[in-house]
């Protein structure tokens, strides 16, 4: 595994979910705040995404957004013809009226204003990965003749299989929607002018140990094995890696190897002594004095509760 697939995976719990949306005239939706992501991608027409802070992003054919921590924001039709932000914002009706709505039938040869596929992924925000924390309320990948072309063929791919229609189509949009998810982060990564974990994934030294951390957390890895992996002396990879990530190489692997061992914990069928040897512990004993002090609950109570709050709703 890379940084970036687990970082995703860490948080990533269930499966995506999504929505068609047609529209036309001047219509107004909000989508209230969430607990995982929320995206949209533009497959015709085009709209305006209002932020609760109070900015605007236009949106056209072939755009995607992420909301990446699950902001409140409202969907506007486009203007002139739509209502001012002011109004969008004041006018908004729950995403889940205009969702269910039948649509009424337009005049022949009248398309729709905008056609969108919205949806959510479910994350798990206890174990967050710095790398996710530091993306922004609002990632817009604009369609940029040239750019990211493995999101566009995504996006394309999402059109065609959009209505269900197709034979398999039921495993192919949510696959092509977990796609999707790595994508947008790809190619925010590619994008970011700034930011920590782009100069992270920029650094070649300090890159070549977090491959070594995720490609093998359970092994006995030493601040000198790590430094050998990178190429450099020890002193060289501390300084480089704190300096990057905001903590020293080994402080990053224990945390990582709890982090896993949270996102082991979901397996009902995974030992804790499995989970132990999964995640570089000696003994089940270890890795709980280790879970406990990190999370401050035992991994019995951490997976009961995740267990619990994995249940659907009655």
């Amino acid at each position: 595994m890379d940084v970036v697939s687990d970082a995703i995976s860490a948080v990533r719990t269930g499966r995506p979910s999504s929505n068609r949306l047609r529209v036309s005239g001047r219509w107004s939706t909000r989508l209230a705040p969430y607990g995982g992501a929320g995206f949209h991608v533009v497959l015709s027409g085009g709209c305006r995404l209002l932020t609760d802070d109070g900015n605007a992003v236009p949106l056209g054919p072939g755009d995607a957004v992420l909301l990446p921590h699950g902001a409140g924001h409202v969907l506007a039709g486009g203007q002139p013809d739509g209502f001012t932000d002011a109004e969008a914002v004041r006018r908004a009706v729950p995403f889940e009226d205009v969702r269910d709505r039948i649509p009424q039938p337009r005049p022949a040869g009248e398309a729709a204003q905008a056609e969108l596929l919205c949806g959510k992924y479910r994350l798990e925000r206890s174990r967050t990965h710095p790398l996710m924390a530091e993306l922004p309320q609002v990632v817009h990948l604009p369609n940029r003749v040239g750019a990211h072309p493995e999101l566009r063929s995504a996006i394309d791919l999402l059109a065609r299989e959009i209505d269900g229609s197709r034979p398999g189509g039921c495993l192919a949009l949510p696959s092509l929607l977990d796609l999707l998810l790595v994508y947008m982060v790809r190619a925010w990564l590619a994008d970011a002018a700034t930011g920590t974990w782009p100069a992270v994934l920029n650094d070649p030294v300090t890159t070549a140990a977090l491959r070594a951390v995720h490609s093998d957390p359970a092994a006995p890895w030493t601040a000198e094995r790590l430094a050998a992996e990178a190429g450099v002396s020890r002193a060289t990879l501390a300084r480089r890696f704190t300096a990057l990530v905001g903590r020293p190489p080994m402080g990053y692997l224990t945390w990582w190897r709890l982090t896993l061992a949270a996102t082991r914990l979901r397996d009902p069928d995974a030992s804790l002594a499995r989970v132990a040897r999964e995640t570089g512990y000696s003994s089940p004993y270890a890795l709980s004095h280790a879970f406990s002090r990190e999370f401050g609950t035992t991994p019995g109570r951490y997976r009961e509760s995740a267990t619990a709050a994995a249940r659907p709703p009655r």
